[in-house]
């Protein structure tokens, strides 16, 4: 099996549940205590190897390409005050990969932006990571699955078990065991199933792992829910037949996740990662027992 070396990140959404503040801002550059969320997710895809990123972006996304670019004249101005710390921090971003970016001009779900990606990835195998999934780099998801991609071949998903009312929320998928622990068997998916219709309670999040055949499955997949070309309904395919493009696996992440798609869920990270740093973590946590007993 050949060794995984790219990544594809689907940034093309307009990020409506966060207006008015993404109204001119694209909601990837939301910041996450002092970083844009979407330097999270090329940093993990770097940490595991992958170190050609393509983006898909959109109209009004151009502060993404910005972001992982030099500025000479920032970094001359730090130079001039003598801010090694923050010169440092302001080179990271461009030099985490070599980023490549291509526009999704008509947005027709995930499956059309990942079917964006064919001509850059061609015929290898290739990661997709989504920017509401930050994934705390002490939890090495993506390593593992590229681990198991190179292994078993095919298409591996990120599993994680939600409770039966959530279950509307995500890609659900249907599995069977293996002889390794948290590794499963794929064998069906349905996106946001109703109530009580889902095949299990492990539901698709937002890292995969795919073989270069679901290209040629998206091309024939009908728009699904939502009138979108939906990404889990050609897994399902490839799922159901693996001569089309090898076995779906699962893998189960049991580990530290940070959604930053709902405002809610976005707030809770920020408290969440700024209490873990060592910067800020001990008097941000003082501030935040302080004010949660004087609320309560």
């Amino acid at each position: 099996m050949r060794k995984i070396q790219k990544a594809v990140i689907p940034a093309a959404g307009l990020g409506t549940r966060f207006l008015p503040a993404t109204k001119a801002t694209p909601k990837e550059m939301l910041p996450v205590v002092d970083k844009p969320a979407i330097q999270y997710v090329v940093e993990e895809a770097a940490a595991a190897g992958l170190n050609d990123v393509l983006m898909i972006t959109g109209r009004n996304k151009r502060a993404l390409e910005d972001h992982f670019d030099r500025n000479y004249e920032l970094e001359s101005a730090l130079t001039r005050k003598g801010d090694a710390e923050r010169l440092v921090r302001v080179q990271e971003s461009s030099e985490l990969a070599t980023m490549h970016y291509v526009r999704q001009g008509d947005p027709r779900g995930l499956g059309h932006a990942v079917l964006c990606a064919e001509p850059h990835v061609g015929d290898e195998p290739f990661a997709v990571l989504l920017g509401d999934d930050l994934i705390d780099p002490r939890d090495p998801l993506l390593t593992r699955m590229t681990e198991i991609q190179e292994r078993e071949g095919g298409s591996v998903v990120a599993l994680m078990e939600v409770a039966p009312e959530q279950s509307h929320l995500y890609g659900c998928a249907a599995v069977e065991s293996t002889a390794e622990d948290g590794i499963v068997r794929v064998t069906g998916l349905v996106e946001k199933p109703e109530p009580g219709d889902a095949p299990s309670n492990l539901a698709v999040i937002g890292r995969y792992v795919l073989d270069p055949a679901v290209f040629a499955v998206l091309r024939e997949t009908e728009p699904g829910r939502g009138g979108e070309i939906q990404l889990t309904d050609a897994l399902q395919q490839l799922a159901a037949d693996e001569k089309l493009g090898g076995p779906v696996h699962g893998v189960v992440f049991r580990g530290r996740r940070y959604d930053t798609g709902d405002r809610g869920d976005y707030l809770r990270a920020i408290v969440r990662l700024a209490c873990e740093r060592e910067d800020l973590g001990p008097d941000f946590r003082t501030w935040l027992r302080d004010y949660v007993a004087s609320e309560l």
